[in-house]
């Protein structure tokens, strides 16, 4: 990498619209379909192309996908470079590097690669104990995968590596002979795989679970929560496997209520508690798993709580849900806070990229105004370190903390 270049097949280059220009200057990494006005060939699935400005000088250089309307994924800027597996290798060392600081012996999962914002352009790469599960966004990579494998390989040796693929790429993939859930090096897990998360046990399902096993983006929140929990009733709002429920179990909450709509996932949430059981405060707490549907269960209920997480998958997939998604957020917070017990701690979460921070902070506090309540703001929080977002379309993870009065 990159592949060679012959005079039968000159490298690929892109001329892009004055607007698309500014925004590469200014390091936005994605080049969509519509800006580009010129190519002087057809281009294949993980080949490098290099735009030129209006003067004929070299902008960026990026990954094509013809399959996508995401057309180009920006690698490097400025002045040219040679993208060679040393280059590639100096690349994930510096990620590598960038986590070495944050993580200590009681915590081997975490996200060693963010896509973009690492500089490896539609692919994440996340780590539970000495197994790697890599997601891939684009077909721009599968030609480029054998030399990522090596370097993975070189890096962490003797761990393992599952690929993960996102929907749209799937029946490429196939075509290309990869699977979803594939083991690409060492041996296939025979069960989920079980790390460590700031001393807690968790299982993972890197073959089949939702995003690369677990969510590991909320770590910095269950923590916060963690802290707030002693002597409090919990309930976890679309747990899934107990991520928040758990944190909240060792900061010495009383009760737990887990909450999903997934049978699946509360089993998960029943097994990391039997995994942690030799924590005195885990082993005292009463976890209780509820299997309904948020909203309706909410509605429903005349259970109070002194501590509740509202943590739901993204309501906005696309911009035009944007609007939905932040009514559907105010009315969670609603019917959340009528359930909050005097003195009780509301934390609403959000993952939509489409709702900006903002928007989703405005919405829940508007909620706690009208309430004629008394209440104020503890904090409000973003990405975790590991899950560093290094341009604006990069930034979906939001929470905020209410405390309300007794």
């Amino acid at each position: 990498m990159p592949e060679p270049v012959s005079p039968a097949r000159p490298r690929l280059r892109l001329r892009v619209t004055a607007t698309a220009e500014s925004h590469l200057r200014a390091g936005h990494p994605w080049l969509y379909e519509s800006s580009v006005r010129e190519q002087n060939r057809e281009g294949e699935a993980g080949e490098l192309a290099v735009v030129y400005d209006r003067r004929d000088r070299f902008l960026a250089l990026g990954l094509y996908d013809p399959h996508s309307p995401l057309r180009l994924r920006v690698l490097h800027m400025g002045l040219p470079v040679v993208v060679d597996e040393a280059w590639w290798e100096a690349r994930l060392e510096a990620a590598v590097h960038r986590r070495a600081a944050l993580f200590g012996p009681e915590t081997d999962g975490y996200r060693v690669l963010n896509g973009e914002s690492d500089g490896f352009p539609g692919a994440v790469l996340d780590r539970y104990s000495r197994t790697l599960v890599l997601k891939l966004y684009t077909a721009a990579w599968f030609p480029h995968l054998s030399l990522l494998l090596r370097l993975l390989e070189e890096r962490f040796p003797k761990y393992r590596v599952v690929v993960r693929l996102s929907r749209n790429i799937e029946t490429l993939a196939e075509e290309a002979g990869l699977h979803d859930g594939e083991t690409l090096v060492g041996t296939e897990p025979d069960g989920p795989v079980i790390f460590r998360e700031s001393g807690l046990h968790f299982e993972a399902d890197v073959v089949r679970g939702q995003k690369t096993g677990f969510f590991l983006d909320q770590r910095e929140n269950r923590r916060r929560v963690e802290a707030v929990a002693k002597g409090r009733r919990v309930l976890n709002a679309f747990s899934f496997s107990g991520g928040f429920s758990l944190y909240a179990a060792r900061g010495g909450a009383t009760d737990v209520v887990s909450l999903d709509i997934s049978a699946h996932a509360l089993r998960s949430a029943e097994r990391n508690f039997a995994l942690n059981v030799a924590d005195p405060h885990i082993a005292a707490c009463r976890h209780e798993t509820v299997q309904a549907d948020v909203f309706d269960w909410l509605s429903g209920t005349r259970r109070e709580f002194d501590l509740i997480v509202l943590d739901p998958p993204s309501l906005a997939r696309r911009e035009a849900e944007r609007a939905g998604a932040i009514r559907a957020y105010a009315k969670l917070a609603a019917d959340g806070l009528r359930r909050l017990a005097p003195g009780g701690i509301l934390v609403s979460a959000s993952c939509s990229a489409h709702v900006s921070a903002d928007e989703f902070f405005e919405a829940v506090r508007g909620v706690a105004r009208r309430s004629s309540r008394r209440w104020r703001e503890l904090r409000t929080s973003r990405h975790a370190p590991d899950h560093h977002a290094a341009f604006p379309e990069a930034e979906y993870l939001k929470a905020i903390y209410l405390h309300f009065e007794p």
